[in-house]
């Protein structure tokens, strides 16, 4: 049954089915909109409404960050370029050599990570502009 969501104040002309509203295709949870032709007072227009249900998702993440220009993170950065520098890189003569200076490597920068990072958990106001003074 179509339901009028123009109403027409000529005389002769009947009212309408003009406006749209976009929901998705077999969704009984955003296919219950309704139309409110007692709420049009004097436009010819009836309000169209849509209920649609926002569930808050906890996100349940954490994870090791340093915060983008901070002292951990010139710390970091200047921790991982000592162990860079100080790689012993003369002699890699063969695979068993480059294996252990890589390994070298990867547990001098765990620690180093370990060392200057923190435990952060992931929420809804992880985003990038949510800042101190939001709190």
């Amino acid at each position: 049954m179509s339901v009028p969501t123009r109403y027409s104040d000529t005389i002769g002309e009947s009212n309408s089915v003009i406006n749209l509203m976009f929901l998705q295709s077999g969704s009984t949870e955003l296919n219950n909109h309704l139309i409110h032709s007692d709420w049009r007072l004097t436009s010819d227009h009836a309000p169209l409404t849509v209920f649609i249900p926002i569930v808050e998702n906890d996100i349940n993440l954490s994870k090791f960050s340093i915060a983008k220009n901070s002292e951990e993170e010139a710390a970091f950065i200047k921790n991982v370029s000592s162990i860079i520098k100080n790689l012993d890189i003369f002699d890699l003569s063969n695979t068993d050599k480059l294996e252990d200076m890589v390994n070298i490597l990867t547990t001098n920068t765990e620690y180093v990570w370990d060392k200057d990072s923190k435990l952060v958990n992931i929420t809804r106001h992880s985003k990038s502009w949510w800042t101190k003074e939001c709190n």
